[in-house]
């Protein structure tokens, strides 16, 4: 390595100083240590107790080998079919899938605490959903509300959160109004409620009305109002079901279930405005199979785009071009079956997939140079699994 006279003279420096110190009959500080790499991570998982699994249950990731294990299981959950941890990792939160709770037509959402060291789940509380079949949550950047998107009930929920993780009363609700050409279109089907990084705006992905609402954000008193330019709206028939930010903040990719399409939009943070550039099917050239679009990531490093197929039982993999434009890489379809949601580990070194049909975990070991994905391990048994939620590193 090069080194220049200023260079030079600072090193110098740092060493006569480190001279002084020893002949004065004192040692140097030693530098403080770096936390070691982990060698596991741990993860939950969410299920439809309808479909035969016993709740959420706990599992790891061996870092080296993209081993699965079954760590614990928190029963008593009724179809926690979608979870999220907040910021810190002391909280989670599930919605249940129910469309009828207190005798009110609702599902609800289930607050519990994290054991720093077992990660083990205790229950806090519990609070209607306010429309029926909740599927997706988001929590808000100040960690003070929590927004609860609702398949069946076709409406967004906000819920405050307290002092203790547990949840309040809501004190939003929107209900969205109209369908769509498709038989799943006939009324309106909100199925994921995503902030952006401001904390702005709320982007609500419809499938039932084909169209990406957008709402102002008030972060103190956890309102919604529709934005100037109040929605997207998709191809008729897309159903677009979720969406991701690329890392920039600037470009929004959602994936469309009903016509298995991705569309890459350019999204202004200041207005809360998406305009289309690009869409691109997530199915082979030539399938003529029925599948029906899932979930959808983009890699951390913003290079990658991730999405699944039920159906054709794959995952799509697209490169992401310095303007935002998707080029196809390859669908990988070994070991998955129906994956229903999928998560990239905090490493970005694998990437595991809830195979709802085939119920079990399984485990990709990911090519950063490249985003292609190849199989590695035994698949984890897990009854009906829907969702992955990665925790904190394991000891």
């Amino acid at each position: 390595m090069a080194m220049t006279r200023r260079d030079f003279i600072h090193f110098s420096g740092l060493a006569t100083l480190g001279l002084a110190l020893a002949c004065d009959g004192e040692e140097a500080p030693a530098p403080e240590p770096q936390p070691s790499a982990p060698s596991a991570l741990w993860f939950y998982v969410g299920t439809y107790t309808s479909g035969g699994s016993e709740g959420i249950y706990l599992c790891k990731l061996d870092l080296a080998t993209g081993g699965l294990e079954r760590v614990g299981v928190t029963r008593g959950v009724v179809d926690p079919s979608y979870l999220l941890l907040d910021a810190k990792g002391q909280h989670l939160y599930a919605v249940n899938e129910l469309v009828e709770f207190e005798g009110q037509p609702s599902g609800a959402v289930s607050a519990f605490s994290i054991h720093p060291q077992s990660r083990e789940l205790t229950f806090i509380n519990q609070r209607a959903s306010r429309g029926g079949a909740p599927c997706h949550l988001e929590l808000d950047a100040r960690n003070a509300f929590l927004l609860v998107s609702n398949y069946v009930g076709g409406n967004v929920a906000v819920l405050p959160l307290q002092t203790d993780g547990g949840l309040g009363t809501a004190v939003e609700l929107e209900q969205h109004e109209g369908s769509g050409p498709h038989p799943n279109q006939s009324s309106p089907h909100a199925h994921q409620a995503r902030l952006d990084a401001a904390n702005r705006h709320v982007l609500v992905s419809d499938l039932g009305t084909d169209k990406i609402m957008v709402y102002r954000f008030d972060a103190a008193q956890g309102a919604l109002t529709p934005a100037p330019t109040p929605f997207f709206a998709t191809a008729p028939g897309a159903g677009p079901r979720h969406l991701t930010f690329h890392p920039n903040g600037r470009v929004v990719f959602s994936i469309n279930e009903l016509n298995s399409t991705v569309t890459a939009l350019a999204y202004d943070p200041e207005l809360g405005t998406l305009k289309e550039f690009q869409t691109l099917s997530t199915l082979p050239e030539g399938f003529t199979g029925q599948s029906y679009c899932a979930d959808i990531h983009v890699s951390a490093d913003g290079r990658f785009l991730y999405g699944s197929n039920r159906g054709h039982d794959s995952l799509v993999v697209f490169a992401i071009g310095p303007d935002g434009t998707l080029t196809l890489v390859e669908h990988a379809t070994g070991g998955i079956h129906w994956p229903r949601n999928f998560a990239i580990d905090p490493t970005g070194a694998f990437l595991l997939v809830a195979n709802q049909r085939g119920n079990d975990i399984l485990a990709l070991r990911r090519d950063e140079r490249t985003g292609r994905l190849t199989p590695v391990g035994q698949p984890l048994a897990i009854p009906s699994p829907t969702c992955l939620a990665f925790a904190s590193a394991a000891s």
